[in-house]
């Protein structure tokens, strides 16, 4: 009896064998890890770095993804969209053609419109120029962070919240920022509002004094900020020259965890928009952060968990395609429903846009620290129609 169950194990094993040499083999997933390294979103593409390979060693740690190890490689956009769309294509063509991480919206399109010519698929996590998923739309691109329409539409509800009747927009000058003034001008006019003054600053401005010498002669009720890449020397400034806080702020992404750590205690009470906090309380969320703080010991940031967040989404998709071809990975991704942080979430097929709820956060303590922290979530059903513009 022994020598036969020995005998059947070892018929077992052999035949077991070539089943597990089949899942070595398989084609490792090869991801293209394309954000900013140098320029002005240097400090925001540390954060998306470490949120994205945070995923994907811990999807390594529990044996990769359908069986396949992940491979991350890494390019430094400089912050621009020409470079940007270099290092894609290096990546791409060397077969990192899953391509994630960009920042800015001027990036990722430059990126966007090459992906049928590099055979890649791109997976958008910081972005949210409406066009990439409007007249830019791409079947090869899946954007999983906010877009500025979906914005709008929990800006157009809070607008109705907002105390004051005389709005100032600074904004960055570039697609994103112009398109955060312009929502925020319609959601404040539909309420009988207006917007006095507006202006609009180049990316890589140091000098905001004459900009909030304006803005302290506008005489608004508020201020509204959409400038990322500026917004930790403007916000020093306003604080040395009196704008702030005798003039309320109103964030755009202003309340991004790196951009709040590097101005003391300049944005405590200021209000805006946030992608994510630690305080989504899901059981995704959750696990995620835990996991984050027992490695790092402290939270993840707004962009660290965004960027987890389009991880996990691309990762589900290579999973569901049964492939690493990048149309197949986003065609499996196209109206299928996925885990995300924010709970599960589909991805729109009409545009590849991820429906998640929104948020409104306002700068204080928690947990020991200075960090946006949530008041008000608004649900996925909010979000505005697929734009016909988009054609796939």
């Amino acid at each position: 009896m022994k020598k036969t169950t020995t005998l059947l194990t070892g018929v077992a094993l052999a035949a077991a064998l070539p089943l597990a040499a089949l899942a070595q083999d398989k084609e490792p997933v090869k991801i293209a890890l394309v954000t900013s390294k140098s320029g002005a979103f240097a400090t925001m593409g540390a954060d998306v770095a470490n949120g994205i390979k945070f995923a994907v060693e811990e999807a390594n740690a529990k044996g990769g993804i359908d069986g396949r190890k992940i491979v991350l490689a890494e390019g430094d956009d400089e912050s621009t969209p020409d470079a940007g769309r270099r290092v894609a294509e290096k990546l791409s063509r060397e077969g990192h053609n899953l391509i994630i991480g960009p920042i800015t919206s001027s990036i990722s399109l430059a990126i966007s419109q090459n992906l049928a010519r590099w055979d890649a698929a791109f997976i958008g996590t910081m972005s949210k120029a409406d066009r990439l998923t409007q007249d830019a739309c791409n079947p090869r691109f899946v954007r999983t962070n906010h877009s500025d329409a979906m914005d709008l539409a929990m800006i157009n509800e809070w607008a109705k919240t907002l105390p004051g009747n005389n709005f100032a927009i600074l904004a960055a000058d570039y697609v994103w920022g112009q398109d955060s003034a312009k929502s925020f001008e319609a959601a404040v006019g539909a309420q009988g509002k207006k917007v006095g003054t507006k202006l609009f600053v180049p990316l890589g401005t140091k000098d905001y004094a004459p900009y909030i010498q304006q803005l302290k002669n506008a005489n608004a009720d508020a201020v509204w900020v959409a400038d990322v890449s500026g917004a930790i020397a403007f916000t020093k400034q306003a604080a040395d020259f009196g704008l702030i806080p005798q003039t309320p702020l109103i964030g755009h992404a202003l309340l991004s965890n790196f951009i709040v750590n590097a101005t003391g205690t300049a944005l405590t009470n200021v209000p805006g928009n946030v992608g994510y906090t630690p305080d989504i309380d899901t059981p995704q969320s959750q696990a995620f952060a835990a996991a984050f703080k027992a490695k790092h010991n402290r939270l993840p940031s707004d962009t660290e968990g965004q960027a987890y967040n389009g991880a996990m989404v691309l990762l589900q998709g290579v999973k569901l395609a049964g492939s690493t071809r990048p149309l197949d990975v986003t065609k499996a991704l196209r109206g299928a429903e996925v885990e995300t942080l924010y709970g599960k979430a589909t991805v729109r097929a009409a545009d590849n846009q991820l429906l998640i709820p929104n948020y409104i956060a306002r700068v204080k303590t928690a947990d020991g620290v200075l960090r946006p922290v949530i008041e008000q979530s608004y649900p996925a059903s909010l979000v505005p129609p697929a734009s016909p513009l988009c054609k796939m």
